[in-house]
């Protein structure tokens, strides 16, 4: 994932950093609540920094930190104590900070004094608003420089800003305070073993006027509170034995609900963000592949997601943004008001992947039964999308889709592994484009067979056929061109020579998911990817720690990413290496123990026998959205949970470990009903599946074994 001009990564935050999430809105700030100009710190709201001093001294002596809490994505306490000037280490002044974040940030501060004497306390909060585009934040370059007027009123200072013609503000209240240009003040007495508190708001205004906050600590239930219990009612509820990983999944209901945001042109829908801190708006990719994991939970986020891109599918060449007809984009933004962003625009097109993307996840939620009218609404994008893949994404008439950026602006690299460096040989040398990924062309076969299973169900038999067809000669050049016989692998691209770029990557465990393998090149490969040079004990890394370019610590050749070791388990179970998977699901189950139940977007590769807890990368994005869907889709992969309801069934077929324990899972969406499923080890149960559908063993048969039935059908549908 990566956002415009993705060749240089975000710098670090900064030690024991809290990120919180709400929507479209989040805070970085350190362990004592403080938010630094100088670091990638801020209070945001659509992709502006409103908030970027925010500093809370007691007598002039800045808080130091003694623990910070995450209660919900976007809620957190902070303790900590003001230091004692004459050098002593015990302080009778403690702090305690509750934060939350929604249209900016609400907070609670309180001083309690532990001593027998009262004290005196000038309490200041500095507050600062630079309005950064969040690029400038990310990048560590703000260009724009925005006249600044500073409004004081009583308890409120109103921070103004105008740059070339555009005008932000933001309002800051707290009750009790003077406030002047710079902070707002108090003056307390705090009695002996008592204690003060306030509470301050900040959110940017409309006219001079902010949004009101509701106080949860007067019993009123805010925007937050009010969106999670509407989310946790219908999402499924669960139980497992195994109570470490029934924590872990909690988590990622609790992440992938406050990842959720709205599209501002249709506030019905509910699209998923790509992850915190950076990346709090749509990507094709990343929201396309959350989605995907997610649907046995939520399908209003892969319908949402889907009519968003749709919405926003190209139509014209554009060199600059990358558009094209027919392709779906990679990133929007929400506010962008600089040039930071590529060209300026809110849409950049520089994917390879989102398009063919777009009609899996489609054909994900007609097999599960969801939406009907938005499938039928959406099916003239599908096609669009294969038309782009034929008449641009196969740029030179190969057969496989590449990517080579039209300018110099947008990403060198288009797949998932999209910094500069992540595409290479084994011996270290970068790959150059235009590039054919592996992984690419298993997600066309699979839009292929995808639009194959809509046809089939809507009973045009020769256009399933022809797209059958397609997704087989695909698979049979694919297995010609990118199979390495010498190295038991497969390439994980083509370059712009046609040459296989001969590197052992992940990349290649995708292409089993789709079935886009050959059944007897599928152990070798297997043995690859579980081998000591790619497996590190806590998930298969990006890159063979035997390769030229592996870093255990670089973002891409070396590291281990959740989502990718997920897609890789799915593959396996296809071709039935149960035991590897299992192996993978448990390995990540366990990494998540170390990080509180969430596993970030990535983590370093170094060996489990060298490391014994996962090595954090140092600006991985978390909460992150495929990886809070990662656990899910661990869970139902094992479970081999998977629907077709046009077929008339639902398939379950579980190979839970036993360390797993009893899974219990009520309110679970399935078509138009919600079902409960109770399962452990491979025994299974399954109650309130709908009139019409069958439960079965084994695993959903694939297109290919449909195709005779196809065929030996009349015009009319019948069985002949």
């Amino acid at each position: 994932m990566g956002g415009w001009n993705a060749d240089t990564a975000a710098g670090p935050l900064g030690s024991g950093t809290v990120t919180l999430v709400e929507g479209s809105s989040f805070c970085i700030s350190s362990a004592n609540g403080d938010i630094h100009p100088e670091l990638p710190h801020g209070v945001f709201h659509l992709d502006t920094r409103i908030l970027s001093r925010w500093e809370l001294t007691i007598n002039g002596l800045t808080i130091e930190p003694l623990a910070a809490e995450t209660r919900e994505p976007y809620r957190a306490l902070f303790a900590g104590r003001v230091p004692r000037a004459d050098g002593y280490a015990d302080s009778p002044l403690l702090v305690e900070r509750l934060r939350e974040v929604g249209a900016g940030i609400l907070e609670e501060i309180t001083v309690r004094n532990y001593s027998r004497q009262p004290v005196e306390c000038r309490i200041l909060l500095t507050a600062e608003s630079d309005f950064a585009d969040l690029f400038e934040v990310k990048d560590a370059r703000i260009t724009r420089e925005w006249k600044e007027t500073r409004v004081p009123d009583g308890d409120s200072l109103e921070i103004r800003g105008k740059w070339e013609g555009i005008r932000k503000s933001v309002m800051i209240r707290a009750e009790g305070a003077g406030a002047g240009a710079k902070a707002l003040g108090f003056m307390a007495k705090i009695p002996a073993s008592g204690s003060w508190s306030t509470r301050v708001s900040v959110v940017p205004t409309v006219n001079g006027a902010g949004t009101p906050f509701a106080h949860p600590s007067r019993g009123e239930l805010s925007p937050s509170d009010r969106r999670r219990e509407e989310w946790v009612a219908k999402i499924p509820r669960l139980q497992l034995g195994n109570r470490s990983i029934e924590r872990t999944l909690r988590r990622s209901y609790e992440d992938l609900g406050a990842l959720r945001i709205q599209d501002p042109d249709h506030p019905d829908r509910v699209v998923v963000a790509a992850g915190a801190p950076w990346f709090m708006t749509l990507f094709g990719r990343d929201s396309l592949w959350a989605s995907e994991m997610a649907l046995p939970v939520d399908p209003s986020l892969a319908l949402g997601t889907l009519r968003t891109l749709a919405d926003r599918q190209g139509t014209v060449v554009d060199t600059k943004s990358e558009e094209e007809p027919g392709k779906i984009l990679h990133e929007v933004r929400l506010d962008v008001s600089t040039g930071q962003a590529l060209g300026g625009k809110s849409a950049y097109y520089g994917s390879v992947d989102a398009t063919p993307l777009f009609v899996v996840v489609l054909g994900s939620v007609s097999r599960w039964g969801f939406g009907k009218d938005v499938i039928s609404e959406l099916l003239p994008n599908a096609d669009r999308a294969l038309e782009w893949i034929r008449d641009f994404g196969d740029r030179d008439g190969d057969g496989f889709v590449e990517y080579g950026r039209p300018n110099e602006h947008g990403l060198i690299n288009q797949g998932w592994k999209d910094s500069w460096d992540g595409i290479n040989f084994a011996d270290g040398t970068i790959a150059e484009p235009p590039l054919a990924l592996c992984e690419v062309q298993a997600y066309v076969h699979g839009a292929y067979v995808a639009r194959a299973w809509m046809a089939y169900d809507d009973g045009d038999l020769t256009l399933a056929s022809e797209l059958r067809e397609r997704a087989d000669r695909l698979k049979q050049k694919f297995n010609e061109d990118f199979w390495l016989p010498d190295k038991g692998y497969y390439a994980v691209a083509l370059d712009k020579d046609k040459r296989p770029v001969d590197a052992c990557a992940s990349n290649m465990g995708h292409c089993l998911w789709f079935g886009l393998i050959d059944e007897d090149k599928a152990p070798s490969v297997v043995e690859r990817l579980m081998s000591p040079e790619m497996f590190s004990g806590w998930g298969v890394r990006t890159l063979a720690s035997d390769m030229g370019a592996y870093n255990p610590a670089s973002y891409h050749n070396g590291s281990v990413w959740p989502h990718d070791n997920a897609l890789i388990m799915s593959g396996l179970l296809r071709y039935g290496f149960v035991e590897e998977a299992q192996r993978i699901g448990t390995a990540l189950l366990e990494a998540a123990e170390h990080t509180g139940g969430r596993l970030p977007e990535l983590f370093c590769g170094f060996d489990r026998e060298q490391f014994r807890e996962p090595v954090p990368y140092p600006t991985a994005c978390s909460p992150q959205a495929w990886a809070a869907t990662t656990p899910i889709h661990v869970v139902t992969s094992l479970m081999r949970y998977d629907t077709h309801i046009s077929l008339g069934g639902m398939w379950l077929d579980p190979v839970l470990p036993e360390s797993f324990g009893a899974l219990h899972i009520s309110n679970a969406p399935m078509g138009e009903a919600r079902i409960t499923i109770d399962a452990s080890g491979t025994d299974s149960t399954v109650h309130g599946i709908p009139q019409g559908l069958t439960v079965h063993h084994g695993q959903r048969p694939w297109m290919s074994d449909l195709v005779a039935r196809a065929h030996q059908r009349t015009p009319e549908g019948q069985d002949s």
